[in-house]
């Protein structure tokens, strides 16, 4: 394979949406979503990290002690990001709770339930979108109040798998027939 300085691709710009987990899934890299996503606004610089971990379990011969096989045993993915727009629909994330007339009643344990995300990634006309169809905000960071910095609210988002034993789907614009 020929080295190709026009398949690299660098994380420009993009955006995060929020949604109920019946709204409709998006198809391609670049079809509107449903009106039911919401974009969450601005991202920290520092951008969105990706996570895929699997666990496994190495088999080994008596005999030798040699590495026969390993074997998978579980997987899991999930995206951690830090938002930095202070707006409601970052607030109940980052909280797991709703809030109402102006006020959140808070309860460290809440989630907030399980969601629909998307992650549109974006270089020039390039676009990569994470679809998780089945997500939660399981962990969340520390949220500092400091003068001179925006305030931020650093989530993890796991993505369970569906049905089909699909976690989550990604399209890519410059990869579409």
């Amino acid at each position: 394979m020929a080295l190709d300085s026009e398949a690299v691709r660098v994380a420009v710009s993009g955006a995060v949406y929020v949604a109920p987990i019946a709204t409709a899934a998006p198809t391609d890299s670049s079809t509107a979503l449903d009106a039911a996503f919401l974009d969450l606004g601005y991202v920290s610089a520092d951008g969105i990290s990706e996570s895929i971990e699997r666990d496994t379990t190495q088999i080994r011969g008596w005999q030798n002690g040699a590495l026969l096989r390993e074997v998978t045993s579980s997987g899991s993915y999930s995206i951690s990001l830090t938002f930095l727009e202070t707006n409601l629909n970052v607030l109940e994330l980052y909280y797991g709770s709703t809030i109402t007339a102006g006020a959140l009643n808070g309860d460290p344990a809440s989630t907030g339930g399980k969601k629909s995300f998307v992650i549109d990634v974006i270089d020039g006309s390039d676009i990569e979108r994470i679809y998780i169809h089945l997500g939660e905000i399981v962990s969340i960071g520390e949220r500092v109040l400091a003068s001179g910095e925006a305030v931020g609210y650093n989530v993890t988002i796991t993505a369970y798998a569906d049905a089909d034993n699909v976690t989550f789907k990604k399209f890519f614009s410059s990869l579409e027939v």
